[in-house]
């Protein structure tokens, strides 16, 4: 006998947190069907455990209804009993708008969440089904077709920009807690959605359809369309997710065998932010080894999340095997008698300009403040600041690193830049080299 969805969601949660559960989880519910079903799956199961639910939605400004919808998530709350807010994203217009939705969406609970360091997502088993079939379509491989997660860890710069009054509408848990890490837990990701929104009709609870979901301009709409058409051939939501639950289970596999070889061959160097590859060890790798390691480094030095896609990735590799260089994701990377080289390229950073702060990353990975410095600016290196720096070039950073490095500025004169051993001091730190568990075997892991 199939155990209830009430079953599976307490099983799915005492896999992930149990059984000494946290006293506050938070939610994101959007008044859909997938959320609204795990709110009320998740409101039943405290009447066993008695932990604190806090319950969010974000309006992204992007659709009339969205303000109805955070109101009958709101209502629906208030009937529960469970506290909630309404937290206020607005695109910038910059880059694509889905993803930077989503991206707005993670900053913004992170920010608003406390000391809460669990947020529940109702990611379902057809949200896997249509993700691998995505892409399927272009041509992803192992990593690509591997199913989501039901854990996974996001790690927030140290320095964040509490929310503004005007983006909060509503209750925000105490603050405590962890400001730097978090964990998304995916309680639902063996149940379809059919069978949610039926658990939701027997107990008569509400939800929204957003339009978006039928619209054909966007990719997923497409997607869960073909899917339906294909269930008839076999090739089912089920079927599709338990496939992306083996690729997901090879892919950790693969990954474990590159963070080995990692520490067989690899170095970071935290004063430049190099990564730096053993010649013979490297070359020495099996080729998805070594793509992965490449890959990797580069989004490790770019502060990337996106891995860069497979043909231009081969063919860096390809240049560095055989004794070039060349340049991917604001990157560069040399082969040198002994030693392979990653390091950011001077022209991705060039523009960048930021006061010198405790409250703030430059190129989304240096902490740059001294109490002494703290009216001046940072700004890269670069060719002026080479130039000034004079006896201190000798210091053993190569020019094509040291120029992409951060620097304190006051307006045209250089003041200080540690790897050169200019300044007080002690004025930069990479982050987060300094936080336990958060070094490039952790980032190798878990990207």
């Amino acid at each position: 006998m199939t155990p209830s969805l009430d079953q599976r969601f307490a099983d799915a949660m005492g896999a992930a947190l149990g059984p000494d559960f946290p006293t506050d989880i938070a939610l994101a519910v959007s008044g859909g069907g997938d959320s609204m079903a795990m709110l009320t799956l998740a409101h039943n199961w405290t009447h066993t455990w008695g932990v604190t639910l806090w319950v969010v939605t974000v309006d992204h400004g992007l659709r009339p209804e969205a303000a109805s919808e955070a109101a009958l998530v709101r209502e629906t709350c208030e009937e529960l009993g469970h506290p909630h807010a309404v937290l206020h994203w607005r695109w910038d217009g910059q880059g694509n708008l889905m993803d930077a939705a989503r991206r707005g969406r993670l900053d913004m609970i992170g920010r608003w969440r406390g000391r809460v360091g669990h947020v529940l997502l109702a990611h379902t088993r057809d949200d896997v089904a249509e993700t691998f079939l995505m892409r399927l379509a272009r041509g992803s491989g192992v990593d690509g077709l591997s199913a989501m997660a039901p854990m996974r860890q996001i790690h927030q710069p140290a320095p964040q920009r509490a929310l503004a009054p005007e983006e909060v509408d509503g209750a925000r848990p105490p603050a405590g807690g962890d400001p730097q890490r978090f964990e998304i837990v995916r309680p639902c990701l063996d149940m379809g959605r059919e069978e949610l929104r039926h658990y939701l009709r027997v107990l008569k609870g509400r939800w929204v359809e957003d339009p978006s979901n039928e619209d054909p301009r966007y990719d997923r709409a497409r997607i869960r369309r073909l899917l339906a058409e294909l269930a008839p051939h076999g090739l089912d939501a089920e079927g599709l997710a338990a496939t992306a639950g083996r690729m997901a289970r090879a892919r950790d596999a693969l990954k474990a065998r590159a963070a080995e070889a990692w520490a067989r061959c690899g170095r970071l160097d935290v004063t430049t932010g190099e990564m730096v590859l053993t010649r013979a060890g490297f070359e020495a790798l099996d080729r998805d080894t070594q793509l992965r390691l490449l890959a990797a480094s580069l989004q490790f030095i770019a502060s990337a999340e996106y891995r860069p896609r497979a043909a231009p990735l081969e063919a860096l590799l390809d240049r560095l095997l055989s004794g070039g260089a060349g340049t991917l994701l604001g990157c560069e990377a040399r082969t040198g008698r002994e030693e392979l080289r990653l390091y950011r390229e001077y022209a991705a950073v060039a523009d960048l300009h930021a006061p010198v702060s405790s409250q703030a990353l430059w190129d989304g990975k240096w902490l740059v403040f001294h109490e002494n410095l703290a009216k001046f600016e940072v700004r890269a290196l670069g060719e002026e600041g080479w130039r000034q720096a004079g006896c201190a070039r000798e210091s053993g950073t190569a020019h094509a690193v040291a120029r992409a490095l951060p620097a304190i500025w006051d307006g045209d004169q250089l003041l200080a830049c540690d790897a050169l051993g200019l300044g007080p001091g002690g004025t930069t730190a990479l982050w987060p080299m300094g936080q336990e568990g958060l070094g490039f075997p952790s980032f190798l892991l878990s990207h």
